[in-house]
C-alpha cells in the first residue's frame, strides 16, 4: 500500500478508536421532565392565538382557539415603552396596523389605539377587522384570563438591545407574581435569552431550544456522536424542515425522547400532517387553524 492509503488507514483506526472510547464513558444526561410537559395524550398549541383564523396575538384569536378545544398557546411578547410585556411578534407595529413605528416607542396605552388586525386577511380573502377595534393585549391579561392553558413564550427582543437586556427578568418576575410556572414554557429565537431567563428561573420554569440549541441537537443527532449529547433545554418546537435541516423524522423525534426532551411541530395547518407526526411520536402541534386541530383532538380524546 501507498503512504497515502496507510495514513487514510491510521486516520480512520484513530477515528474509530475516539469513537469507542467516548461511547463507552459517555453518560448522556435526561432532563428531568418539568410539570408543564407531563401530558397524557398529544397535545394542540394555536400559533399566536390561531393566527389562520383572526388577527394573531389578538383577544378575537385567543377566543376562537380556546372554542375549538385546543390546550394552550404559543405567543411572542417584545417589551413597550413602559416596559409592559406585550403578546406581539414584529418590532414594529407595521405589518398588523395601518400605523407605523416600533413597539420599543410605544407605550401599552399607545399601542392598544391601534387597530392590530387592520391588514388581516380572512380566509375569504377580504378584510373584516379593518372596520373593527383589535386591540394589542398585554402578557398579563392573557394569563390572568386563561388560567387553565398552556402558554409556550417566545422572548423576541434581542439580548444586545435595552428591551431585551431587561426583558428576562421583567418575564420572570410577572410569571412569579402570577404563581403559573407550571403552566409556562420559555423560549427565543436568541439561545442567550433563554440562559438569561434561567439565570431567574433556576430550572424550575420548562424551557424550549432556541436556534443555537436546535442547531447543536441536529448536528449530533446526524454525526456518529450524538451519544455526547447533553441537552439544556426541555422541549424543542420545530419546523418539519428550515434549510437542509430536516426534522421530520421518527429517529429525531425518539434520539429527544430518550432524553426526555419532547418534540413539538410548529405551523402545521394540515389534518393529514398533524395526524402523521403524532404517531411518529410528536408531542403534538403548532396550528393556525384549531379549527381543523379540533378533528384531531376529537380523535385523541377518544
Amino acid at each position: 500500500m501507498g503512504k497515502k492509503t496507510n495514513i487514510a488507514i491510521a486516520i480512520a483506526a484513530a477515528s474509530a478508536a475516539a469513537w469507542a472510547g467516548s461511547k463507552a464513558i459517555s453518560k448522556p444526561q435526561k432532563r428531568e421532565l418539568k410539570e408543564a410537559l407531563q401530558f397524557e395524550r398529544p397535545v394542540v398549541i394555536a400559533h399566536h392565538g390561531g393566527a389562520g383564523l383572526a388577527p394573531e396575538h389578538s383577544l378575537q384569536a385567543f377566543e376562537k382557539a380556546v372554542s375549538f378545544g385546543v390546550d394552550g398557546f404559543s405567543i411572542c411578547i417584545r417589551l413597550t415603552k413602559d416596559e409592559e410585556i406585550i403578546a406581539f411578534h414584529d418590532a414594529t407595529v407595521d405589518r398588523t396596523t395601518n400605523s407605523s413605528g416600533y413597539v420599543k416607542d410605544m407605550t401599552l396605552t399607545e399601542l392598544q389605539q391601534l387597530n392590530n388586525g387592520y391588514n388581516f386577511e380572512c380566509l375569504e380573502g377580504n378584510k373584516p377587522y379593518r372596520e373593527e377595534s383589535v386591540a394589542i393585549v398585554s402578557l398579563r391579561e392573557l394569563l390572568e384570563t386563561y388560567t387553565d392553558k398552556l402558554f409556550i413564550i417566545s422572548i423576541q427582543d434581542s439580548p444586545d438591545t435595552y428591551e431585551g437586556s431587561l426583558m428576562p427578568s421583567k418575564l420572570w418576575r410577572l410569571i412569579e407574581e402570577l404563581a403559573v410556572q407550571n403552566q409556562i414554557i420559555v423560549t427565543s429565537p436568541h439561545s442567550e435569552q433563554i440562559d438569561r431567563f434561567n439565570l431567574y428561573a433556576r430550572n424550575s420554569i420548562a424551557l424550549g431550544a432556541g436556534e443555537a440549541d436546535i442547531k447543536k441537537a441536529i448536528t449530533a443527532y446526524t454525526s456518529q456522536f450524538g451519544h455526547l449529547y447533553n441537552p439544556k433545554v426541555d422541549l424543542f418546537q420545530v419546523p418539519l424542515k428550515s434549510g437542509v435541516f430536516n426534522f421530520d423524522s421518527q429517529k429525531f423525534i425518539k434520539f429527544l425522547a430518550d432524553l426526555n426532551v419532547p418534540v413539538l411541530y410548529s405551523e402545521i395547518d394540515d389534518l393529514v400532517t398533524m395526524s402523521r407526526v403524532v404517531r411518529q411520536g410528536a408531542i403534538g402541534v403548532v396550528t393556525n387553524r384549531p379549527d381543523i386541530a379540533e378533528l384531531l383532538i376529537q380523535k385523541v380524546t377518544q
